[in-house]
């Protein structure tokens, strides 16, 4: 299986810029709206995890939504990356004196690549291992 640049590979990267943005406007828009930060980043998180389902399951990768295990291993990439962003932030930066904005940075370039690897071997993988996406 190539991991070169595909098509699958481009549409992963617009549903990440998508996604991305549609959490950014729901997080701003409740947190306008009076809700707490705190309420409003579980809000626009949890919709946004479910569009990024959506969209990479149908679009990406073109697999049906009602798969349970790929659903599951999705939730599971999806925790390790908030492990990984966790580990970055709240270890890693802080212990090399990095402002935020650095931390932050590293896990945007760190979790696009771990999460587009993890879906593309793992999460929506292919039963038959010749079979092209």
């Amino acid at each position: 299986m190539s991991l070169a640049p595909s098509s699958a590979m481009l549409r992963f990267a617009a549903v990440g810029i998508g996604v991305a943005a549609l959490y950014v406007a729901i997080f701003v828009g409740l947190a306008a709206l009076g809700l707490s930060r705190g309420l409003a980043n579980v809000a626009a998180f949890g919709l946004a995890v479910a569009v990024q389902y959506v969209a990479q399951s149908l679009w990406t990768f073109r697999k049906p939504l009602n798969v349970s295990a790929q659903a599951l291993r999705f939730a599971v990439a999806i925790g390790l990356g908030l492990v990984v962003s966790t580990l970055i932030t709240s270890g890693l930066g802080p212990r090399l004196g990095w402002p935020a904005w650095m931390a932050a940075g590293l896990v945007a370039v760190v979790l696009p690549v771990q999460n587009y690897l993890f879906f593309r071997l793992w999460v929506f993988a292919d039963a038959d291992p010749g079979a092209r996406q």
